[in-house]
């Protein structure tokens, strides 16, 4: 069905009209933009050829640093490059295919979070049943799972927005194509589109983050079983995954979880999980994860080696 609208371009106000101010953040997430492809390529890559990385969560680390990058790259490389030539207009179709993207990658990478924290709950929890619960074939069907969930999640997002008429102003207050800076610029009543907005995107946020709240608690009551050596190690991968979530949920509950408002502060916190959080998940699990720090320097110092 084609939008019933008058609008064929929009203009993206980004994050400042400053162009001194544009040229300072141009190179600051350039240099974010190159940590989160470098960082997330290389859990990827040593995670893929080591041999010893061979478990579940290693699986599901891959696939989370594998959505990062993706989902960091939907947008940080637009936004760079409106930084550079000051270029803000997007098409409507370029507008709609970032919503989709944003929303699908958000939402599965918010799913794999869960099935992450399933994951050390049966590792931590349920030891000797660990390698049959987790085996191959469910941690695929858990992935895929995820994927599907984002898919959803992001489709209907997207139907909510492309059949409303936009007929005149076109400047979306950011520097991506979201929901409530769209639902602004639409000309009917947006109250009925907002609910679903945020039953859509809030709801889920704040139901899957007290799932991951609850698991976490499980599994940290139940360190008590664990020897000492076991308990230091779960502390440490349940932490990595903890700092990880609170990072992701807390600003993406801010924005979506509440009505279809837009205030100045949004810019700001989508920066945290759009640009900053896949930049910093790569950076959290290899620095509190010794197997993975061993077997990246292993993985250097045989390419070095090899080019040697």
């Amino acid at each position: 069905m084609e939008p019933r609208n008058n609008v064929t371009f929009f203009i993206l106000l980004g994050l400042t009209q400053n162009p001194k101010e544009q040229k300072v953040l141009f190179f600051i997430f350039l240099l974010f933009y190159i940590l989160t492809v470098v960082g997330n390529l290389l859990i990827v890559v040593t995670i893929t050829v080591s041999k010893t990385l061979n478990s579940p969560m290693y699986f599901f680390l891959a696939s989370l640093s594998f959505i990062d990058l993706i989902y960091s790259s939907s947008i940080t490389p637009r936004l760079i490059l409106d930084l550079l030539f000051r270029d803000n207009t997007i098409s409507f179709e370029s507008c709609m295919t970032q919503l989709f993207t944003e929303h699908f990658f958000a939402g599965s990478e918010i799913s794999l979070l869960l099935v992450m924290a399933y994951d050390r709950y049966v590792a931590i929890c349920k030891p000797l049943h660990y390698l049959v619960i987790m085996r191959q074939r469910v941690c695929v069907v858990l992935l895929v799972l995820s994927c599907i969930g984002g898919f959803l999640h992001s489709i209907i997002q997207l139907s909510t927005i492309y059949g409303l008429p936009f007929c005149g102003p076109n400047v979306i207050d950011h520097f991506i194509c979201d929901m409530f800076p769209l639902l602004k610029l639409v000309c009917t009543d947006t109250y009925v589109t907002g609910i679903l907005v945020v039953a859509n995107g809030g709801l889920m946020c704040i139901i899957l983050f007290l799932l991951l709240l609850i698991s976490y608690g499980v599994i940290l009551h139940s360190l008590k079983n664990l020897s000492q050596a076991g308990r230091q190690k779960a502390i440490q991968t349940c932490g990595s995954h903890i700092t990880v979530v609170v990072c992701f949920f807390v600003p993406c509950i801010f924005i979506n979880a509440r009505p279809a408002k837009t205030f100045p502060i949004d810019k700001s916190l989508s920066i945290f999980y759009t640009v900053i959080s896949p930049m910093l998940n790569p950076l959290i699990y290899s620095l509190r994860n010794s197997e993975l720090t061993n077997a990246m320097k292993k993985l250097w110092r045989k390419s070095y080696y090899i080019k040697w």
